[in-house]
């Protein structure tokens, strides 16, 4: 979330993949450029310091330099349903450190969201039916970025035993639900953002404050600049079957390092 978020992970990124032995690294980075959509250079930061996918969401082209970008370089993703004329794709088969197949795939939910999206759950299903887990691909992570949670929870419950994990994103905030589902997956309804946790949900706090107290808009929304906290999940899988053996929430730095 802006460049307090984008500091966080630069400056910490390397040192939790070496120190935890992560072999692959998901960023959902729709909000890093101004919060508000992604572009080339931050999009060349994130990589470069060991990214190895980044998902987008309903914000994918607000950077619109993105739109041709995106079908360039094969590690960034914008969601299944987004558009069926929308450049790039919404799932992809990669390989981790040590060879194994993994599958990412992104979509957006319907509840609550400014817009209508196709349908999430038959998109995935299509997507899971070519790619059964445990066959040709070793692990499968699903980002589901949505509003509500009981959509999030029940396309965790629909991808139940047939991936490695569904992680969601959008609303910012950390929930504290990281659990494994009863067929195998690990599944968390949001990993909260990288960013300024002295905000709201990751904005400066004026305008937002001055929108619900008044009901007016003044200005545009900045992203809060203060020190960055990392949220997210590490999650480790089985190499035989690629279902989860267990999941374990990470929150690093920033609001956490008076405590």
């Amino acid at each position: 979330m802006g460049r307090s978020g984008r500091s966080a992970v630069l400056n910490h990124l390397p040192s939790l993949i070496k120190k935890n032995n992560i072999d692959f690294t998901v960023i959902n980075a729709e909000n890093a450029t101004s919060g508000m959509g992604l572009n080339v250079k931050h999009a060349k930061e994130l990589l470069d310091v060991g990214a190895d996918c980044i998902t987008l969401g309903d914000h994918a082209f607000d950077q619109k330099e993105m739109l041709s970008f995106i079908e360039e370089e094969s590690r960034i993703l914008r969601p299944l349903n987004f558009s069926k004329t929308a450049p790039g794709r919404g799932s992809r088969v990669y390989s981790d450190k040590r060879g194994r197949k993994i599958l990412v795939s992104q979509v957006l939910g319907q509840v609550f969201m400014k817009r209508p999206f196709d349908d999430p759950f038959s998109e995935i299903d299509g997507i899971l039916r070519k790619n059964i887990l445990g066959g040709g691909v070793q692990a499968s992570l699903i980002d589901i970025h949505c509003e509500a949670t009981s959509e999030k929870m029940a396309l965790g419950h629909f991808c139940d035993g047939r991936v490695s994990a569904v992680i969601g994103t959008h609303t910012h905030v950390p929930t504290s639900d990281a659990m494994i589902l009863p067929k195998g997956t690990a599944y968390q309804s949001d990993a909260g953002m990288c960013g300024s946790f002295n905000s709201i949900i990751g904005m400066d706090k004026s305008e937002p404050l001055r929108r619900f107290i008044t009901g007016m808009p003044k200005e545009r929304f900045m992203p809060a600049d203060g020190e960055g906290t990392i949220c997210g999940a590490i999650i480790e899988t089985d190499d035989k079957s690629g279902l989860a053996n267990s999941i374990e929430m990470l929150r690093l730095g920033g609001c956490l390092s008076s405590t």
